[in-house]
């Protein structure tokens, strides 16, 4: 009996649950606000027409002098009536929350109870499965330990072939040639670092997934074998990895520092490039023809000098502005890279550059292009293909947008390139100095036409 009555106040239950759900689902309660709004537009736009008639009514009973005024009184109070409802209505609108959030949270909240009551009704279902079979003497209590075990086989084929897919098709999708010298020595050993783990990725799965299939207990007879130590086994699970990682991280250590301990003279007669980060933009600063950057003080940051330029150093005034990152190719180009305001990161994918760029300091790298934007493009078959350097630290809201095309042409292209480059020493700019200090307006004029 309480059986039965148990089986009635769910039933009860659940079709109360179903009706809730269904009148409350966001399509029909959206159906509903849309009704509502055409109703109220309709019952607006007979208002409107009545007062239009009214109107036109007023106007031709007037002269055409009064008639004029009171148009213009009508058109006034008219506006200041339609601009105070307007007010009224925002502020309404700002003050009242949408009926529909209320519609949408009741919905997800039936909808988890259902999902709840047939999750209890298919566990309740099995117990009960169970129990018959129990009772007709046909319950196996080692079937279930077969059925979960073939479940990890299932599952151990799936993850093998998942990893196939990802490396034949998103590994080819992703992977392309580095476009300078020294990332050819990243994607070595970024490949080697990857076929070690790879091997004992795939090894470990299959240890774990098929062992509880090999020795599942399969009768009450059954015994696990207890084999609480051994140190030859110990030894090796501790040193072989010891050994692979310490080979890894000595690979990566020389690897970096065969790049980025570049010979003082290299560093020298390589093309200097400054970069400055800050939210959300970079700036670029080529050396003028003296070859040598002006100083830079943060404290001297304006609305007009945004680098912060010290003008009063002279290395400073033939300095340009780079509208993008432009290199010649097969040319070492070392980069001066800094920021004005946090940490940002100065990252060029297919160049295989990535350095952090810290207020207060000064970070180098230093590298050779070996493939010019055109080649690239025609490799990637796609004519709108630019190299970029992003931010690779997440600096704020726009930390998305900072970027900056790089591009790597021959060496006219660059020098023709270069030529047309503006100064960050411009007249605006040298107007303000001067007036601070006019005893070096010679100098400055000269400055101007370098």
């Amino acid at each position: 009996m309480k059986f039965k009555i148990n089986n009635r106040f769910r039933a009860v239950l659940g079709c109360l649950l179903a009706v809730g759900l269904l009148f409350s689902t966001p399509s029909l309660a959206f159906q509903q606000d849309s009704l509502a709004q055409e109703t109220e537009v309709s019952a607006v736009a007979d208002t409107v027409e009545e007062g239009d008639v009214d109107t036109a009514a007023t106007e031709l009973a007037a002269t055409d002098t009064a008639s004029a005024a009171a148009g213009e009184a009508v058109a006034a109070t008219t506006t200041t009536t339609s601009s105070a409802s307007s007010a009224a209505t925002a502020a309404d609108e700002e003050s009242q929350i949408d009926p529909q959030v209320y519609k949408n949270l009741t919905y997800y909240i039936l909808l988890f109870l259902i999902l709840c009551t047939i999750v209890a009704i298919v566990c309740k279902v099995l117990s009960i499965y169970d129990l018959t079979r129990k009772m007709n003497g046909r319950y196996n209590p080692f079937a279930n330990n077969t059925f979960q075990s073939v479940l990890f086989l299932i599952f151990l084929v799936g993850f093998l072939a998942m990893l196939y897919y990802g490396y034949a098709v998103w590994g080819s999708w992703a992977w392309r040639e580095a476009a300078t010298e020294h990332g050819q020595r990243i994607d070595t050993m970024f490949i080697v670092t990857t076929v070690i783990i790879t091997i004992v990725l795939v090894v470990i799965h299959l240890l774990l997934l098929s062992f509880p299939f090999i020795y599942r207990m399969r009768s009450a007879e059954s015994r696990a074998y207890y084999y609480p130590h051994n140190d030859t086994i110990e030894k090796i699970w501790t040193i072989v990895p010891a050994v692979v990682l310490t080979i890894l991280v000595l690979f990566g250590f020389f690897t970096w520092r065969s790049i980025t301990n570049v010979p003082e003279e290299l560093q020298k007669s390589a093309i200097q490039i400054e970069v400055l980060g800050e939210q959300f933009q970079w700036q670029v600063r080529y050396p003028g023809n003296d070859g040598t950057f002006g100083k830079r003080n943060y404290k001297l940051t304006t609305p007009m000098n945004s680098y912060g330029i010290d003008f009063a150093d002279k290395h400073a005034w033939d300095d340009i502005q780079g509208s993008d990152i432009v290199i010649p190719v097969n040319k070492s180009v070392r980069f001066h890279i800094i920021s004005k305001d946090i940490i940002h990161s100065f990252y060029i994918p297919d160049f295989r550059v990535q350095i952090n760029a810290v207020p207060g300091m000064t970070n180098y790298f230093q590298f050779t292009p070996t493939i010019t934007t055109e080649e690239m493009r025609e490799k990637m078959d796609d004519p709108k293909y630019n190299f970029v350097m992003l931010c690779n630290k997440i600096c704020g809201s726009g930390h998305y947008n900072m970027q900056k095309n790089v591009v790597v042409v021959t060496e006219e292209e660059y020098k023709t390139w270069l030529s047309t480059q503006g100064k960050y020493f411009t007249e605006d700019l040298q107007k303000e100095f001067a007036s601070a200090d006019s005893g070096d307006a010679k100098e400055l004029t000269t400055a101007s036409l370098n």
